[in-house]
């Protein structure tokens, strides 16, 4: 009864942190292109160490649940023409640079990474590894569609370095696949599954979703009993975002499909239980790992980092976000790109920078981000002592939390405690000036559970 009503209190709007501040709260005031380009001169003077997101938008059907930035279509003719684009925007990041970037960790997201062909999935590595210099431990992931993901597919990334392959499954059961317009067999993430461990991957994660319409605790509880007999190294569990005013397409269904608060807080509460029941750990916020994996080493070791590409165990200080609504995060200054694929392809075409909007963090931000950073990758935080004014403020903020036995506050920082983890966003929504002094006046961000 007390977890009910903790839920029932914290389960609020509120972001999820990848970045701080979170993008709607960034001052566009100054932000240009010439002004990104200097900055990344500047930076890349001292730093030429990076990891590169790729955002490949373009999938065959609409998955009516996603919150991504894709482009639908079933015209592969848009592959190479993407591609080169792509290739363009690398090198207008180099030639700032001057000399070869050292990559330490590249992830293929989307959309369907796996839209692409193999052949010009290779293509596309060939191009990229020839323009950077790639360092000996680099790590190279990539999402895949489990209905579309050929055994070729897998030969052919990993022949180009990579070792590890999330696949998103969501849920089993064919009436949600059917209403999220989302379908792939048990059969065919088994055979995907077994086919990247053959070939050698190290890492295979799944990302579930509870909260989805039609979900039931039966539902959810088959699809992760089939996960849990699979045994990836990593499971997402994320709770489904409804945001229609941002996404039109989850107005395929109403509320009331959707399981009511209740049921949805029992889905979360069934499946995490399951989880680390069958021997998963938690990682951070939503995502479980089995001892083995460099997720869970990471966290243990304390050098778990979190960006726009998720938690990593790779750490860098400039994340270059390559393609149509991208992200770069570095650690003074945040950039995106253009949303529309003609845009973006339009740009790159007249050698400009495709970014539309960007950020440059103040001496408060950064440390309000360590902090943030901290709790979400640790569940901890420390003060400086030069911190006495910011914590006079943030204090009382955290009062509740600790008195709801969420964290434990001592004089030189504060710990979460393992009821609190589940809470973890809700406390860095305590350390976030632009929310505490703005506050949120409409639907900008999912439930917090």
């Amino acid at each position: 009864m007390e977890l009910a009503r903790l839920i029932q209190k914290y389960n609020v709007q509120g972001p999820r942190y990848t970045s701080y501040p979170t993008v709607p709260c960034w001052k566009t005031e100054g932000f240009s292109e010439q002004a990104w380009a200097q900055y990344l001169r500047h930076t890349f003077r001292e730093d030429k160490e990076i990891s590169l997101y790729i955002h490949l938008p373009y999938c065959e059907r609409l998955c009516t649940y996603c919150g991504c930035n894709t482009r639908i279509t079933i015209n592969h003719a848009v592959e190479r023409p993407y591609i080169q684009a792509l290739l363009l925007e690398l090198d207008m990041y180099t030639a700032l640079s001057g000399e070869p970037l050292l990559l330490k960790d590249l992830h293929l997201g989307g959309g369907t990474p796996t839209f692409f062909s193999p052949a010009n999935l290779k293509w596309l590595m060939e191009e990229i590894t020839s323009r950077v210099q790639v360092v000996s431990n680099a790590a190279f992931s990539f999402e895949g569609h489990p209905a579309n993901t050929s055994r070729e597919h897998l030969e052919v990334l990993y022949e180009a370095g990579f070792r590890r392959m999330s696949l998103g499954i969501q849920d089993f059961d064919p009436k949600v696949q059917e209403i999220i317009n989302r379908e792939q067999s048990l059969e065919q993430v088994e055979t995907v599954t077994n086919w990247a461990r053959e070939i050698g991957y190290l890492s295979v994660n799944y990302d579930l979703i509870y909260g989805l319409p039609l979900q039931t605790k039966e539902s959810l509880w088959n699809t992760i009993t089939e996960v849990i007999r699979l045994k990836p190294d990593r499971i997402a569990f994320y709770g489904y975002a409804h945001v229609p005013w941002v996404k039109p397409g989850q107005r395929k269904f109403t509320e009331q499909d959707l399981p009511d608060e209740s049921t949805r807080l029992s889905l979360y509460a069934m499946g995490r239980d399951l989880l680390e029941m069958a021997g998963y750990s938690e990682i951070g916020m939503d995502h479980f790992a089995l001892p083995h994996d460099a997720l869970y080493l990471a966290q243990q070791e304390g050098t778990l980092h979190r960006n726009f590409m998720g938690y990593t165990e790779v750490r860098s200080n400039c994340l270059i976000g390559l393609g149509v609504s991208s992200i770069s995060d570095f650690s003074g200054a945040f950039a995106q790109n253009v949303k529309t694929v003609e845009e973006y392809l339009r740009l790159l075409h007249q050698r400009q920078m495709p970014v539309f909007r960007g950020h440059f963090l103040s001496p408060e931000d950064v440390r309000i981000r360590q902090h943030i950073m901290r709790l979400m990758c640790q569940f901890g935080t420390s003060w400086a002592l030069e911190e006495a004014d910011y914590k006079s403020w943030v204090l009382p903020s955290l009062a509740a939390f600790q008195q709801d036995g969420l964290l434990e506050i001592n004089p030189s920082g504060l710990q979460v405690t393992e009821l609190g983890k589940r809470f973890v966003r809700n406390i860095c929504m305590a350390f976030d000036v632009y929310l505490q002094h703005q506050g949120v006046e409409k639907p900008l961000f999912s439930k917090t559970i």
